[in-house]
């Protein structure tokens, strides 16, 4: 429960809450005027800063943001659910650093023990309310503690009070549904799989609309496109994948690369130089072929005749150049077949060398192979990383191609079947909707009578969980109004029973605009009756003539009146002490 609003102001009128019923009551001060009005007199400032302190954004457009206020740390003690009875939990916050949120004693899952305020961020302090005051152990899709604080405290700021099930016009039916379902103990994740259905048929017909354009092609394809270049790709990070996984980095990689280089060079100019070699060694064989004595037959018989003419002289001379020649032929063989051996042995030594290169050169390129520099693993993962992106962004364009080509029968299909299972469900579930509609039904004839049609309407449709109340009228602002008053009722005992919500419900005065104050005195009868029954909290705040009115039935709710009591006296009469535009 509530237990007291304040602010590190001396201006500011604090406000004591207690158990049971608790109004808040706005006066006319005496010197005012017929142009003067209530409406700054701070009635709804309040419920503003019960949301503000229980985890409302904070928007600083609001009255909160305004200079004179921003500064003004407030401050909420309340009973939390975790901490011993008697022991509040106090949160303090201010506009100017609203994104810190201080709570004594420490509640967060943390527990530090300290005898200072703990500090927390804004998400952390709304996951911890709706851990603590909704029951939430962890965070479920489709249900908000936000959403659901916001019809335990409705906002005219908000136009909460347009529509009993939805606490904003921006909020969808769906959205607002499923939190119900979680409140009212239905089957919220049906509830909640209409948003997700909501959802698709939104996402299609945007993409629909957006396929017209001439650029959508290029931006996301055909799916059947698509799907051939995921394949591919994916193969590509496979293979880059089991490369990365296998890789082993080399030590001083660069330096077994060069060396192997240098081998490899070596190896070519042994290669060239054989075939220099080969080629001389056959020049020199072929010499050696040609080198023999020739055929000088012929002389003798030019010889014998030169005998007859020259003498003896003339045929010793010839003996002795057949010799000198036979020599010459001799020497140049010799020489010839010197050369060549040499040809023969360097061509051997460097086939030698070839081989023992060529087994360095194949123990270096396998351990090479085996692995490699720290660079090229590091290409490796970029290329790898590029792939993946690449890979990521063409699943997304297949999602959004396959979202597009889904037909409308399809979600259409979806959306029937989900309202069959959510009928089957509700059958199942009679006896809790029962007991709700029967809740919601006596609140409202404590109010009207039997004279009144009222009903809860649970309806499973093709769009959302239709979660509708009714009294019987003639379109009447007041019974509208009253309506949404026995619902908001209904909800908060039927949660708090469960266990699934809190313990308090906080009504501003717009809620009785337009209401018979019989029927304005019974409300707060009611609530006094239930929360005094249920051990729980309703705060009101109202102005004092409607209270005045709804007293004169012969109800008295003088005890029920907490201070501070407000006015619309121009200087000091409203909340915050002072005035501001």
């Amino acid at each position: 429960m509530l237990r007291r609003l304040s602010a590190r102001d001396d201006r500011f009128k604090t406000v004591e809450f207690k158990d049971g019923l608790n109004i808040v009551v706005a006066d006319k001060a005496g010197g005012s005027t017929e142009t003067d009005s209530r409406n700054g007199a701070g009635k709804s400032s309040i419920v503003e800063l019960l949301h503000f302190l229980l985890g409302g954004k904070g928007d600083r457009r609001s009255f909160l943001g305004k200079d004179v206020l921003r500064s003004i740390e407030f401050q909420l003690l309340l009973d939390w659910p975790t901490l011993d009875s008697g022991r509040p939990l106090a949160v303090r916050r201010s506009q100017e650093t609203s994104g810190q949120i201080h709570i004594y004693p420490d509640v967060s899952e943390s527990r530090l023990s300290s005898e200072s305020f703990r500090t927390l961020t804004l998400a952390e302090w709304q996951r911890i309310i709706e851990r603590d005051l909704f029951a939430l152990s962890s965070p479920l899709p489709g249900i908000s503690g936000r959403s659901m604080l916001s019809l335990y405290m409705r906002r005219i700021s908000a136009n909460a009070f347009n529509e009993a099930i939805k606490t904003s016009p921006q909020q969808t039916h769906a959205d607002a549904s499923s939190n119900l379902a979680y409140l009212l103990g239905l089957d919220w994740q049906l509830a909640a799989k209409y948003r997700q259905l909501s959802a698709r048929e939104s996402t299609r017909r945007q993409l629909a609309a957006a396929s017209k354009d001439p650029v959508w092609g290029k931006i996301v394809g055909r799916s059947s496109e698509l799907r051939g270049q995921i394949n591919e790709v994916q193969s590509r990070v496979r293979d880059l994948e089991n490369q990365i996984s296998s890789f082993r980095v080399v030590p001083e990689y660069e330096r077994l690369q060069a060396q192997a280089d240098e081998i490899d060079q070596r190896i070519r100019q042994a290669r060239n130089e054989d075939v220099a070699d080969r080629r001389n060694l056959a020049d020199l064989e072929g010499a050696m072929v040609e080198a023999v004595d020739p055929d000088v037959d012929y002389l003798s018989d030019v010889y014998t005749d030169l005998g007859v003419l020259l003498g003896e002289a003339v045929t010793r001379r010839y003996e002795e150049v057949r010799e000198f020649h036979s020599s010459i032929i001799r020497n140049r063989r010799s020489y010839l077949e010197s050369e060549a051996e040499t040809l023969r042995i360097r061509l051997r030594e460097r086939e030698a060398e070839r081989i023992r290169l060529g087994n360095e050169q194949a123990s270096l390129l396998q351990t090479l192979n085996e692995g490699g520099a720290l660079d090229a693993l590091t290409a490796l993962q970029q290329a790898l990383a590029r792939e993946r992106a690449l890979l990521e962004s063409l699943r997304n364009r297949f999602e959004a191609a396959q979202t597009l080509e889904a037909s409308a029968a399809e979600i259409k299909a979806d959306r029937a079947q989900l309202e069959a299972q959510m009928r089957a469900d509700l059958i199942e579930r009679n006896n809790i909707i029962d007991d709700i509609v029967e809740r919601f039904r006596q609140y409202a004839v404590t109010l009207y009578g039997t004279g009144r049609l009222a009903y809860l309407e649970v309806e499973p449709t093709n769009t959302h969980l239709k979660i509708v109340p009714h009294i019987d009228s003639q379109d009447s602002r007041g019974i509208g109004n009253m309506v949404m008053f026995c619902f908001d009722l209904a909800v908060a005992v039927t949660a708090h029973r469960g266990r699934r919500g809190p313990d308090f419900l906080v009504h501003d005065s717009h809620l009785f605009d337009g209401v018979d104050e019989r029927q304005v005195a019974r409300a707060l009868e009611l609530a006094r009756e239930v929360t005094q029954e249920e051990e729980m909290q309703y705060v009101a705040t109202i102005n004092s003539d409607d209270l005045t009115k709804a007293q004169a039935s012969n109800s008295d709710f003088s005890e029920a009146i907490i201070p501070p009591r407000l006015t619309d006296a121009y200087e000091d009469g409203g909340l915050f002490g002072f005035r501001f535009s």
